[in-house]
């Protein structure tokens, strides 16, 4: 088993002892979405980076329901998905700030154009470069814009 599933595992005994309900119902859809991605497909147990992945995916889905619970004046709804959003942030690494996001992106555009100027048909390979650089710690939309606005410059 991954050390970041067991860690999730672990969080989520210690959180049904404590009787933290809101912990415990947000690390158990987490751990059945861990599952869920275990048994479709390949059939494997996930790696760290793996389940980092859906760790990350499950954070998205959450910030997205919760702007439309918020735009659609349902906001006790959007609370809870950013509630639920905030433990499984948890279990991602530290996110980087501006300054780090823009040095790992301009090393990702020089690497690519290899001394040629920079143009948006660099995009996708910018990108693909820029996200395995990041591992998790920026999120796709900012690590996006930051390409973009890099490769217009």
């Amino acid at each position: 088993m991954s050390e970041l599933k067991d860690t999730i595992v672990s969080d989520m005994t210690a959180a049904m002892k404590a009787r933290d309900k809101g912990t415990v119902a947000a690390l158990r859809m987490l751990k059945a979405a861990i599952q869920t991605e275990e048994v479709s497909g390949s059939k494997h147990e996930l790696t760290d980076e793996e389940v980092l992945r859906v760790t990350e995916r499950e954070v998205k889905k959450r910030r997205e329901s919760a702007e439309m619970y918020a735009d659609n004046g349902r906001q006790e709804l959007a609370d809870a998905e950013l509630a639920e959003a905030e433990v499984f942030a948890r279990y991602q690494p530290a996110q980087l700030d501006d300054d780090a996001l823009a040095a790992l992106v301009s090393g990702a555009v020089a690497e690519v154009a290899g001394g040629e100027a920079p143009s948006m048909k660099m995009m996708g390979q910018v990108m693909k470069l820029a996200k395995e650089k990041a591992a998790g710690q920026a999120d796709g939309k900012r690590l996006s814009e930051a390409v973009k606005a890099a490769l217009q410059a």
